[in-house]
């Protein structure tokens, strides 16, 4: 027989902080600044957090430096083609670098999506260390 008054590990686990990470992501989309606070947020309550907010925790970290990481790339790209430009050899550079720019913009975005999908459902987000959605 099972006890009725027994808690699941869903009900344990508080989502407040990790939707405010997720939220604070979304919002560095208007400010910039809050990407750093979310990933603030998240470094310092991965360690004492328990198996689902935990999993939540890394998969924010490790969207946010992928980002940033392929945000660099593309913004790379784009700055060679910035003065490349002027004797049109640079133009398309510009375009793939905008390009890669705004696909991670939406990809971080997906992520967050994602993340807030699984937080709000109680569960472990699925593969935090994957690179995909």
């Amino acid at each position: 027989m099972t006890d009725a008054t027994a808690v699941t590990p869903r009900a344990e686990e508080d989502k407040v902080l990790p939707a405010v990470v997720y939220g604070l992501y979304l919002l560095g989309f208007t400010n910039g600044l809050t990407f750093i606070v979310g990933l603030i947020v998240a470094y310092v309550n991965r360690d004492s957090a328990g198996p689902i907010n935990e999993s939540h925790y890394t998969f924010a970290i490790r969207s946010f430096w992928q980002a940033i990481a392929w945000f660099l790339i593309g913004g790379a790209v784009f700055l060679v083609g910035l003065p490349l430009s002027v004797v049109l050899i640079g133009i398309p550079l510009l375009v793939i670098g905008g390009l890669i720019m705004g696909a991670v913009s939406l990809w971080f975005v997906a992520r967050c999506v994602m993340g807030i999908y699984y937080l709000t459902r109680g569960e472990a987000y699925p593969r935090p260390r994957t690179w995909l959605i």
